[in-house]
């Protein structure tokens, strides 16, 4: 288990970015007549503790051709991995290189959901009496500003289902304005509840990451440890999860919005976990009813382009599809069909619609019972899956003179919107390599630097580890003076960086694009040899 602590880059939102195309009315349309609650099929007492078992779709009454089309679809939507389980057996189960499946994956806002479960368990172990305890009954130590009779009434529910009223501006279609704010802070529990009220608890939904980041300070107070370690004790050690990394804040607290990265094998047990009505190995771990409450959730979104969007105890629902789901931002998904006995989980670099994932798989469902061996469809598949995880490389131009200038050389750069401080490039030699050294967020913290080979062949070389991820680095030569980085951190959830090197003597001109999507260009110049 990995638990480090480290400041939130850009790529890690609390946020879920979500522009019309995430969800369709005509893509919800192909899922109807699906939603009865009773599985199609009872499935065997199958646990994946130690690990998952395997089928081939067709014995689990899924199409492989309709599936091997699913796979297509996520290379043009910048997945990292899609994992399909019905029945209690994995069916699919793809990598898109370069990620594969030993890098935990950040899962962003997925992350309140796995809060949600917790703060349900510390109700079956009677460390919470209620849901509808009063939120500030945890914080009678702390003076808190802005308190009136609104804030008073605050519940726990009231933070499950993002209708605290606390004053928040973290809307989906952007920009994080207080979620950012908050990371800022030197108190992220002090900020949330010194935030003044804008509506009466229960009134009205509102996106809001210090929600969960409450829930997560209300459990270690309940449970005399971090939430990451009740985690471990509680949930990921019974369902065999042994490999995460979770953020802290700056008094220790397990980052409640965002933060938490896992396996994707992994994900898929928490939504096996649910599908199963909370029942793992023989024993309850999350009461039923609060399976139930997520699963039909009656919370409305009020979004406009989702507006049978439903929301609970930190899970997305279409309780009319009978579908509810964990959404992170760039969709770290994890997915639940209870009427089709399935799991799903997606880990992605962009968005892709939530609604045509829906019909994909509601698609791909044949029966509930076994179907045919179908042997071209099972090559079709294999196939497709052999060919997301082969890396192909790109084009690279012939090496100039100017690598063996430059080689060696550290460039440096004032402040700017890339967060780039300096840059060495080793391009001659039998190991090519490239270091980063970039300004930290908090102008008052170190810089933090970030090495590595580079590939010049065309295909990524992994890295350090990166605080999010692993850096996968490779370049090439676009002309005798200009040289191309790309930079994915894999894991992380984000897309690929790309930054364009014009050498001029001993200057250096760098241009790419921050997190904002916005074009930046910056000169530097070489100061010293590495």
């Amino acid at each position: 288990m990995k638990n480090p602590r480290f400041a939130a880059p850009g790529i890690v939102l609390g946020a879920v970015m979500l522009a019309a195309s995430i969800w369709s009315a005509d893509a919800q349309d192909k899922s109807e007549g699906k939603s009865e609650d009773k599985p199609q099929a009872s499935a065997e007492s199958i646990w994946p503790t130690k690990e998952w078992q395997t089928s081939t779709p067709e014995e689990q009454g899924m199409d492989s051709a309709a599936l091997a089309k699913l796979v297509a679809f996520g290379t043009s939507r910048s997945l990292d991995s899609l994992l399909i389980a019905r029945h209690g057996r994995i069916v699919l189960d793809a990598y898109y290189a370069p990620y594969a499946a030993d890098i935990p994956h950040v899962i962003n806002s997925a992350t309140k959901a796995v809060i949600g479960t917790l703060t349900g368990m510390a109700v079956k172990d009677g460390l919470l009496d209620s849901p509808d305890r009063k939120m500030l009954d945890f914080f009678a130590d702390r003076g808190v500003a802005d308190l009136d009779d609104r804030k008073k009434a605050i519940t726990v529910q009231n933070l499950l289902d993002m209708t605290s009223g606390i004053d928040w501006r973290e809307p989906m279609d952007g920009p994080f304005v207080t979620f950012f704010e908050m990371e800022r802070s030197a108190d992220w529990v002090k900020f949330i509840l010194d935030r003044p009220m804008s509506n009466t608890p229960g009134d009205l939904f509102n996106y809001n990451s210090g929600n969960p980041h409450l829930l997560s300070a209300i459990l270690t107070k309940l449970t005399g440890m971090s939430t990451s370690d009740y985690a471990k004790a509680r949930l990921f050690g019974p369902l065999g999860i042994r490999d995460w990394n979770w953020r802290r804040d700056p008094q220790g607290v397990s980052t409640g919005g965002n933060g938490l990265a896992l396996l994707p094998r992994d994900m898929a047990k928490i939504g096996y976990l649910y599908l199963r009505h909370g029942e793992w190995e023989g024993k309850t771990l999350v009461p039923p009813a609060w399976i139930e409450k997520a699963s039909h959730a009656t919370i409305n979104m009020n979004m406009k382009s989702g507006p049978d969007l439903r929301y609970s105890n930190f899970f997305w629902a279409l309780p009319n599809k009978n579908v509810y789901m964990a959404v992170g931002y760039h969709n770290q998904v994890i997915m639940v069909f209870p009427a089709l006995d399935i799991v799903v989980v997606t880990t992605a670099r962009d968005f892709y619609s939530l609604g045509l994932m829906v019909n994909y798989i509601t698609d791909a469902v044949k029966s509930g019972t076994a179907l045919a061996p179908a042997p071209d469809g099972a090559g079709v598949l294999a196939n497709a899956i052999r060919d997301v995880s082969t890396e192909k490389p790109s084009e690279v131009g012939a090496t100039p003179e100017t690598a063996a200038a430059i080689s060696g050389k550290t460039y440096t750069f004032p402040g700017n919107g890339l967060g780039v401080k300096s840059l060495s490039l080793t391009l001659t030699g039998p190991q090519p390599r490239i270091d980063f050294e970039f300004y930290n967020r908090d102008p008052g913290a170190p810089s933090r630097r970030v090495g590595g080979p580079i590939g010049l062949d065309g295909l990524y070389r992994r890295g350090d580890a990166t605080q999010v991820g692993i850096a996968a680095v490779k370049g090439s030569w676009l002309n005798d003076h200009t040289f191309v980085i790309q930079r994915l951190i894999l894991g992380a959830g984000a897309a690929e960086q790309k930054y364009t090197l014009s050498f001029d003597d001993e200057k250096l001109n760098l241009r790419g694009t921050d997190w904002n999507g916005r074009d930046v260009s910056i000169d530097g110049g070489a100061w010293r040899k590495s």
